[in-house]
């Protein structure tokens, strides 16, 4: 009796010991990966699990294993090409069993959006924190232009428009903030060009060439400093940029393209050859425009040019890994009527001011003392970039895995005045040279909790000599410690982070017309934090909720400029006694994602203390408006929103609205360059790869202006883009076809600096043809 009482209790204590054991015992993800279309296996794609960090690649019937995963929920990313929709999948891993998984890609639309950029990992934008626009490189075919700004700026609704000096120049303006608030990187680093300091300075980046664009609305303060207050574009140019994976065989692309009203001409080709665990790469590209018309004629010296090559090589082993590379990219492009105004802010008065009896014999000695005018600006660019990456897995139990980046970047470009008869003279000299560090430990997830912390440097050097060189040679050193926090608990996820950042400037002497101008050195150290709650409210619909407190030190240029800027159409004059920017900034977003409806709506409010402006002093100096940094509290309040409703099977309706009001609190007064209420509405057919989007844009008037702007008119424009796609085998085809302004209309852009000289571009076309195998 007593033996078989013991027998039962032994029994028992197995049966729970078994019981235990199964369900911590780690389950296995097995799946496939489709054309969405026709059904077919995609061999040699990538699905990554996210939240372990690991990637597996699909044999000749697309199929995919992953063993060995721990009970839980998991996000899976499938990727074969940039030709095909990167897709994101959610899974739940139960103990001892196996979860199956069917992703597919979609050659048609882009649904569902991914981004790297947000929270430093690879997720959807419909779970990031952050709200994010995403566009891969089949959008950016249909989307070609000459600059990054136009590129992004055609889809109201997203909160981005463009800042203006003529097409070369044209920036991202997000969420009405633009300059050293808005930071431009390549593959996770700053670009160093000096687009943020001037209106007629530009980035040097083909959009074409891409794999993916990536624009963060909203403070990106938290893992890219200070000068992502307003937002962050990414311009990714390869996948393995930020998936450290092998893959085998050869892809790459070819790409061309053309178009009327400008003379548009672009071509590209890429390629990457992987065999085991190396892989190796490069690729080049060339883009020009000659002057643009419009419905009251041409621009002149409004045409750009753009040439770049780029190659790299890395090895991708199971524990490390490392790549190189290098860029290399040439530029010159036109700056509208900056002669008219080079005439009156260059070379002090005016000649024309003269009296009638006198002026010829004041002239002549006037064009001795300075030369003849010049009939036109240019600028001439040249950047180079070399950039080498090492990481390593599965460090220990807590750290999943540690990346370090390290680039270097020279930046220089000359402002060339050419004659009338040909001759060009340099006027100013910029060089911009910078290094620059980056290390992330990301860490090992442990129940709900993931996250991501690291450092980062910078030091850079900065110098400008001849007619506009406002600043002295300043040498910059930055230093920060960020980290970035999640708990997932799948229905409601919390995002809690923190940054602080030293910054110091070390100028030199400045001679300004035989006198050497002192300036001192200045330093900031502050922090920055962040916190979010993202919650799921129905199936496919989320409220997410941050709040964010940033900090900015003063740029470069607020702090020592000083003389005649007419980039900016401004006499500039620096403060050297700028404390740093603080703000206090909400965003709370509503979001809705099903077959049938996508649709966001966002809401934003920033109030800042210390707002570092250009205050207008109602002075005029050479013909230009005076203009001192000074600072004032400030907010910034604004919406967005974008819906795009499924009517019928192939037929859906799109449309979005955007909208910010910014100005200095005490007096009101608006702050300047800030875009008007935009809407759009459209059509989006979509048969067997063929789809064709017919939109009409609407522009209200913006008459809320800042010290010696002037309003601007509300405009419509009438647009339709098409596109059709072919998957045959290893080889998939893309011709895209974009008309704009088909109404001919006379549009003005009133971020524009020079908007009541020159007019928007007119009625046009561009064709492009993308062929990309893998």
């Amino acid at each position: 009796m007593r033996k078989s009482i013991f027998i039962r209790l032994a029994a028992v204590i197995v049966s729970m010991s078994a019981g235990i054991v199964l369900s911590q015992s780690p389950g296995r993800i097995e799946g496939q990966v489709v054309l969405a279309r026709t059904g077919d296996p995609v061999h040699a794609a990538s699905v990554h699990l996210v939240e372990l960090n690991r990637t597996a690649s699909t044999n000749h019937e697309g199929r995919f294993t992953f063993e060995n995963v721990p009970p839980g929920a998991y996000n899976l990313d499938a990727h074969a090409d940039v030709a095909l929709t990167e897709i994101s999948q959610a899974v739940t891993v139960k103990p001892g069993e196996t979860t199956t998984a069917k992703l597919e890609l979609n050659l048609a639309t882009l649904r569902q959006q991914v981004t790297v950029t947000a929270s430093g990992k690879t997720e959807s934008t419909f779970d990031a924190f952050q709200s994010v626009d995403s566009r891969d490189s089949f959008d950016l075919a249909q989307q070609i232009a000459p600059s990054l700004g136009e590129t992004l700026a055609n889809q109201p609704g997203n909160g981005i428009a463009k800042r203006s000096f003529g097409p070369g120049t044209e920036r991202p303006i997000i969420r009405g903030f633009d300059g050293d608030r808005v930071l431009i990187l390549q593959d996770g680093i700053r670009t160093g060009t000096l687009s943020s300091q001037s209106g007629d300075h530009g980035e040097s980046i083909n959009t074409g060439t891409l794999d993916r664009l990536e624009v963060v609305k909203g403070p990106g303060t938290l893992l890219y400093g200070g000068n992502a207050l307003g937002g962050t574009v990414n311009a990714i140019t390869r996948h393995h940029a930020f998936h450290e994976h092998p893959h085998g065989g050869l892809r790459g692309f070819v790409s061309g393209s053309g178009g009327s009203a400008n003379g548009f001409g672009s071509g590209s080709a890429g390629f990457e050859l992987g065999h085991k665990e190396w892989l190796i790469w490069g690729g080049g590209s060339g883009q020009s425009s000659g002057d643009y018309s419009t419905p009251i004629g041409k621009i002149p010296n409004s045409d750009t040019r753009l040439w770049s090559g780029d190659a790299g090589f890395g090895r991708y082993g199971d524990k490390q890994f490392f790549s190189a590379s290098a860029e290399y990219n040439k530029g010159r492009y036109g700056v509208p009527f900056a002669h008219t105004f080079e005439a009156h802010g260059g070379h002090g008065d005016d000649v024309g001011d003269h009296d009638d009896e006198d002026h010829g014999e004041e002239d002549h000695d006037a064009e001795e003392e300075h030369g003849p005018e010049a009939d036109r600006i240019e600028l001439a660019t040249n950047r180079e970039a070399y950039q080498f990456n090492w990481g390593v897995r599965n460090l220990s139990r807590a750290l999943d895995q540690f990346v370090l980046r390290a680039n270097f970047t020279r930046w220089r470009h000359n402002e060339i005045e050419v004659l009338e008869d040909g001759q060009q003279h340099v006027g100013t000299r910029f060089n911009n040279k910078q290094f620059i560090y980056r290390g992330q430990f990301e860490q090992a997830r442990r129940s709900h909790w993931s996250g991501r912390f690291g450092f980062w440097g910078m030091a850079r050097a900065y110098n400008a000599t001849g007619d506009e060189a406002l600043a002295p040679a300043v040498d910059q050193q930055g230093l920060a410690g960020f980290a970035l926090e999640e708990l997932d608990f799948e229905r409601v996820k919390f995002q809690f982070g923190g940054r602080v950042e030293y910054a110091r400037y070390a100028p030199g002497n400045l001679l300004r017309d035989g006198e050497s101008l002192q300036f001192r050195n200045r330093s900031f150290t502050g922090a920055s934090g962040a916190a979010g709650i993202n919650v799921g409210l129905w199936q496919g619909g989320a409220f997410v909720a941050n709040y964010a407190r940033s900090y900015r030190p003063p740029a470069l240029e607020e702090l020592y400029n000083d003389g005649p800027h007419v980039g900016n159409l401004a006499w500039e004059i620096g403060n050297q006694n700028l404390g740093a920017e603080t703000g206090n900034g909400i965003d709370l977003s509503l979001r809705h994602q099903t077959e049938r409806v996508q649709a966001e709506a966002n809401f934003f409010y920033y109030d800042f203390g210390g707002f570092v402006f250009p205050f207008s002093t109602g002075e005029v100096e050479s013909g230009l408006q005076v203009h001192e940094f000074a600072q004032a509290d400030s907010r910034f309040v604004g919406s967005e929103a974008t819906a795009s409703v499924r009517l019928v099977h192939g037929v859906w309706l799109n449309a979005g609205a955007d909208y910010v009001n910014a100005e200095e609190k005490g007096s009101g007064t608006p702050l300047p360059r800030i875009p008007p209420l935009r809407g759009r509405t459209g059509l989006e057919f979509n048969y067997r790869g063929f789809i064709v989007r017919p939109e009409l844009v609407l522009v209200n008037r913006q008459d809320r202006t800042f010290t010696g702007e002037t309003p601007t008119a509300g405009y419509g424009l009438f647009n339709i883009r098409a596109t059709y796609s072919i998957a045959r085998g290893h080889l998939v085809h893309q011709f895209a076809v974009n008309t704009f302004n088909l109404s001919d209309q006379l549009y003005r852009n009133h971020s524009s600096f020079i908007k009541e000289l020159a007019p928007e571009i007119g009625r046009g076309v561009r064709f492009t043809y993308r062929v990309r195998f893998f």
